[in-house]
């Protein structure tokens, strides 16, 4: 199960170190580069809702068989597109793959582990995300140096391939329970979050006016949120079963768990364009060096993981996650302060390598205290909401990045175009004045995930201790 999860995060991360790549390939400016991710990640967030029910209703070792399927293939495609429409439309369909695979993970460990140890169980979960912070920057590199950017979505099929094989043999056949489908919740849910993501990214090309006649940004945005608005009162008027289960919030943990993810899902996101495009434009690195710059945090990342999974199951949420959320925020804002033209590396690697020590106290203490009160039949809910939600501000993470980095560079480089022509000139090729101006606007785009992970303070310091730990 952790192994398709692995491919999936992998696939995220060799996506922003390939970006560059892209945009040289496709002829792409940077809001049309950054829609490869966005599509990905908006066909990824909507349908987890209705995804982690089917996998209650089917079982979740063959929805995530299925998954596994769509998104191998789906990588197959993207490696085969010859146009950034094609391949836009290829993410899509990844996506998908990608929204029927991951909640059955998160739904086994907790159906499997009891509420006592679920932390150590959900360690594991956050050690491969770790791992695959590592792994797919520097794989990533490697393949686009050396056989093209095509190949990061080529790796996936051999790595599925496996999973298949491997899930077919040793996950087990879990109880299933009978849900109703609420289908219309899953075209507002989907038609909302699509207007505002499309409105927010495309706001800085139409300088946030008129698209065509009576359609504008901010009636998208209008309409989105009424949309979003009239979702959610069908959820709390569905007598039968809601897609969006609104007595789950009942319990505080989970409600302030799915707060504090949905920060970190747009800050984690939203953090690797600017510093990909800063090391690869301003810097000139090749995008294996590049990816050497995420390697301390993912090495300390993963080798604190198991130390946070034991912690979890002992000590109170609120301070592994308060600790976790605020040392992330300052080794970003660290970050931030540094990413100059003629910076040395080694500055660059300092606020990684802190990155590193608090992003283990994120991920398990978060996953851990969301699921731990929730009742067996709901597992499958639950996860697939609190997957929602970091997918959710991993969407909002990536349209907002895109906005902030075009206006930086409208700023620091008046005159020039904001289209991200100055990084296809080639690492190493920006005339020093370009440079000063394009890493400025990185740096300061970089402020946006450290101050929405920040916010997040707000969310975790109201957890209160899980019952197991009560009793």
């Amino acid at each position: 199960m952790v192994l398709g999860f692995f491919m999936i995060l992998v696939d995220s991360t060799i996506v922003s170190v390939a970006t560059p790549a892209i945009m040289v390939a496709f002829d792409a400016d940077v809001n049309g580069v950054v829609w490869v991710t966005s599509a990905y990640l908006l066909a990824y967030a909507v349908p987890l809702l209705i995804t982690g029910r089917l996998g209650d209703r089917y079982g979740p070792k063959r929805l995530y068989l299925i998954g596994l399927t769509v998104f191998t293939l789906a990588s197959l495609w993207c490696g085969l597109t010859a146009t950034i429409g094609a391949l836009i439309v290829a993410r899509v369909v990844q996506g998908l793959g990608a929204s029927m695979l991951t909640p059955q993970t998160m739904a086994v460990i907790t159906r499997t582990f009891p509420a006592a140890s679920r932390g150590q169980a959900m360690a594991l979960w956050g050690a491969t995300a770790g791992v695959a912070m590592l792994v797919g920057p520097i794989l990533g590199g490697l393949l686009t140096d050396g056989p093209g950017w095509e190949w990061i979505f080529f790796v996936n099929v051999p790595v599925g391939i496996l999973g298949l094989v491997l899930a077919i043999r040793l996950v087990p056949r879990l109880e299933t329970h009978t849900h109703s489908f609420d289908w219309l919740g899953v075209v507002l849910s989907a038609v909302g979050m699509f207007l505002i993501v499309f409105a927010i990214q495309e706001g800085e090309t139409y300088d946030w006016g008129t698209i065509a006649g009576p359609i504008s940004i901010p009636a998208l945005i209008i309409v989105g949120l009424l949309v979003i608005g009239v979702f959610l009162w069908w959820q709390s008027r569905n007598s039968r079963e809601p897609l969006l289960p609104l007595g789950l919030f009942r319990d505080r943990n989970f409600s302030l768990a799915n707060a504090g993810i949905s920060a970190v899902g747009c800050s984690i996101t939203a953090m690797a364009f600017p510093l990909m495009l800063y090391a690869q434009g301003v810097r000139g690195l090749s995008p294996t060096g590049a990816a050497l710059l995420l390697a301390p945090m993912a090495v300390i990342s993963g080798g604190l993981a198991p130390v946070a999974g034991r912690l979890t199951d002992r000590l109170h949420p609120r301070s592994l996650t308060s600790f976790g959320v605020v040392t992330t925020a300052g080794a970003l804002f660290w970050l931030s302060a540094v990413m100059r033209p003629d910076t040395e590396t080694w500055q660059l690697l300092l606020p990684m390598a802190l990155m590193g020590v608090g992003s283990p106290f994120l991920w398990a203490p978060l996953s851990a205290t969301a699921t731990r009160n929730l009742p067996m039949a709901a597992a499958g809910a639950g996860s697939g909401v609190y997957n929602t939600t970091r997918q959710v501000g991993a969407v909002l993470g990536s349209a907002a990045i895109a906005v902030l980095m075009q206006a930086r560079l409208a700023t620091n480089l008046p005159g020039i175009p904001s289209d991200g022509a100055a990084i296809r000139h080639g690492g190493g090729t920006m005339p020093p004045a370009i440079a000063d101006g394009f890493a400025a606007a990185m740096a300061e785009s970089m402020v946006l995930p450290a101050a929405v992970l920040l916010a997040g303070v707000v969310a975790v310091l109201f957890f209160e201790r899980p019952r197991h730990q009560t009793a």
